[in-house]
């Protein structure tokens, strides 16, 4: 496994990445700073997390609660200044945990979860942002609010536990052409006075951009591929970024 670890040039990798991103922006005259990248840590070995910090990398995502635990307390006093997404389908239990650890969750998608966390933020005196997950491509095995009632749940959200919504979020049907899920997320989202559109991973990053993606989830094109091992229970699920 060291080997493995130590074959990954994670700050390489991040500048690509990085460089793609400011280049897929001046195709279309965006602005770069216009996009964050979130790099996706989900089963990656500390060591090449330390590598994205050393190479200045800020903002993260994480799938599993357990998992994010374990990792970023330790982290965040060492490297100040990051920011930490749930970007993982989140169980309702564990509101309370992920309101606790992360910055913003991107993945709200059901009312239960919202009154939860609004508890939860109330109960700790944390106010985070959060995203509605959007299942653009209406997968029945998939979370996410289909198309049709992004508004109404967004103003559920807003109106009924005052969560601060500040964007949409959404994993499109693999094998599908991004450039339409990213059009319809952004025009969910504009239609809903929302800023953030995060959509976009490893491989199809480039294209999102193109089509107005604000948060891009990026995992293997940094980390290089995870170390297989078993799934942690923490009450998410995989997919939300690579």
């Amino acid at each position: 496994m060291a080997g493995t670890v130590a074959a990954v040039n994670v700050a390489a990798n991040l500048a690509e990445v990085r460089r793609r991103i400011a280049e897929a922006c001046r195709e279309v005259g965006r602005d770069p700073a216009e996009v964050t990248l979130i790099a996706v840590s989900k089963a990656q070995p500390q060591e090449r997390i330390v590598a994205a910090l050393e190479a200045g990398q800020r903002v993260f995502g994480e799938n599993y609660v357990q998992e994010a635990a374990r990792r970023w307390p330790e982290l965040r006093q060492r490297y100040p200044g990051v920011e930490l997404h749930m970007i993982g389908s989140l169980q309702s239990n564990k509101a309370a945990d992920a309101v606790a650890l992360f910055d913003l969750i991107q993945t709200v998608d059901r009312e239960r979860l919202a009154r939860r966390l609004a508890r939860a933020m109330e109960r700790l005196g944390r106010r985070l942002p959060v995203m509605v997950e959007v299942n653009t491509g209406e997968e029945p095995q998939k979370a996410g609010i289909a198309p049709r009632e992004v508004d109404g749940f967004v103003r559920l959200c807003r109106e009924t536990y005052g969560l601060e919504v500040v964007g949409l979020m959404a994993i499109p049907p693999v094998g599908e052409d991004v450039a339409l899920h990213t059009a319809l997320l952004r025009k969910l989202a504009a239609r809903n006075g929302l800023r953030a559109v995060s959509i976009g991973m490893s491989e199809d990053f480039e294209v999102a951009v193109r089509f107005g993606a604000t948060h891009v989830r990026v995992g293997t094109a940094i980390f290089g591929p995870r170390p297989p091992k078993p799934q942690p229970g923490s009450g998410s699920e995989p997919g939300s970024g690579s």
